[in-house]
């Protein structure tokens, strides 16, 4: 994966064209003052899994980055397993949507809509 998912502890379970599945189980650093999983940490797991379930379509040379992302957190969440499932909506040329749905155990905690940029890097301006 990269640094970030290291960091949080994310784990992709499966990744195909279009499609991921990415786990996490909530320890305390995960955990906002009230005890809650920190949104951020949900927010992180949809657009990876976006990234996970997007890369896989990219040819050679392209690469790609979020736009932006619009993300509805339903229930609280304070321990166990958070799994991250996301599909492919519609691809082009230049721009993908994504969307991804965070359960834990099998209660729909979050669902995440994105938009991302798909390119082949330039050179840098510096």
């Amino acid at each position: 994966m990269h640094p970030f998912a290291d960091l949080i502890d994310l784990k992709v379970q499966s990744q195909s064209a279009g499609c991921s599945t990415l786990s996490l189980a909530v320890a305390d650093c995960h955990l906002n003052p009230h005890g809650v999983v920190h949104g951020a940490v949900i927010f992180a797991m949809a657009d990876t899994g976006m990234g996970a379930a997007l890369y896989p379509t990219l040819a050679d040379g392209e690469i790609c980055a979020t736009i932006e992302i619009k993300i509805n957190f339903f229930k609280p969440v304070v321990a166990g397993l958070l799994r991250c499932q996301t599909e492919l909506v519609n691809r082009g040329r230049t721009v993908a949507n994504l969307e991804s749905r965070v359960f834990a155990d099998d209660r729909l905690v979050a669902q995440a809509n994105g938009n991302y940029a798909i390119f082949k890097p330039g050179k840098s301006a510096a």
